[in-house]
């Protein structure tokens, strides 16, 4: 059994506990670390969770909303890291004390009783992988921080029950909105971040490959509402998929995937 919980989603910080259950058995999974210690203590505290329960940190790339304590909390606990050799380089090569794991396109990683696949991504980072989770059962997607959906995605993604996908911003907003020029490029443009109406055509192209359940992830607080993500959403799927939406500060409850 695979369940998940977003601990918060959005430009002041991204993480998320995926948590696998079998029998007596149970691994969790940080994906991201985007907050600072003493946020991401409390957030594990009201999952019902202890930092020192996390078996492995994965990070996506290196921006600062995704990166935030990783180093500290590894370092305190000691969680294995794992993140591409290109984010490692983007981070300016920091000493994880033997901690540090390297991960690769298409290459499984094996953590109790979850089974990882990352998979690259178009995103405005050194070298940015997202990644899927299976128990052999479940399975679960995520997929943040991408400028648009590429065919080596959309098969990464086909068999997931359930996708964690960004809706960063609904374009009126963004072009509306209090961003100057260069960087209303940058986040609308193929390397940067989904609008809405992009992530509702990734969600319908895997319709047909098993998807009952998309969250909404990695809101812009200038630049999207929930009920505009949320709308996108439905519009597209209709009632074939159940959606929901992870608020910034708080990210989501448990979900099961």
């Amino acid at each position: 059994m695979i369940r998940f919980k977003s601990l918060g989603s959005g430009s002041s910080g991204n993480a998320t506990i995926v948590q696998a259950r079998s029998g007596s058995a149970t691994t969790h999974l940080l994906v991201d670390c985007g907050l600072g210690i003493r946020t991401l203590d409390k957030r594990l505290g009201q999952a019902g969770l202890l930092a020192e329960q996390v078996d492995a940190i994965f990070i996506t790339h290196e921006h600062a909303d995704h990166i935030g304590c990783a180093r500290t909390l590894a370092l305190r606990e000691r969680i294995p890291v794992w993140m591409s050799e290109g984010t490692w380089l983007g981070l300016g090569q920091p000493d994880f004390d033997g901690l540090l794991r390297v991960a690769g396109d298409g290459v499984d990683i094996e953590l109790g009783e979850l089974r990882l696949r990352p998979f690259t991504v178009p995103h405005d980072a050194r070298e940015p992988l997202q990644l899927t989770c299976t128990d052999g059962a479940a399975r679960l997607g995520i997929l943040t921080d991408l400028g648009h959906a590429t065919p080596h995605i959309i098969g990464q993604l086909a068999g997931c029950d359930t996708l964690l996908l960004e809706c960063n911003h609904d374009p009126q907003l963004l072009q509306s909105g209090p961003y100057p020029f260069f960087l209303k490029k940058r986040v609308g443009g193929d390397w940067g971040h989904l609008a809405n109406g992009d992530a509702a055509a990734i969600a319908q192209a895997l319709l047909g490959h098993g998807l009952r359940q998309v969250v909404a992830a990695h809101l812009s607080e200038q630049n999207n509402r929930p009920d505009l993500a949320r709308a996108a959403l439905a519009a597209t799927l209709g009632t074939a998929v159940e959606v929901h939406v992870a608020d910034g500060p708080s990210g989501s409850g448990w979900l099961a995937a």
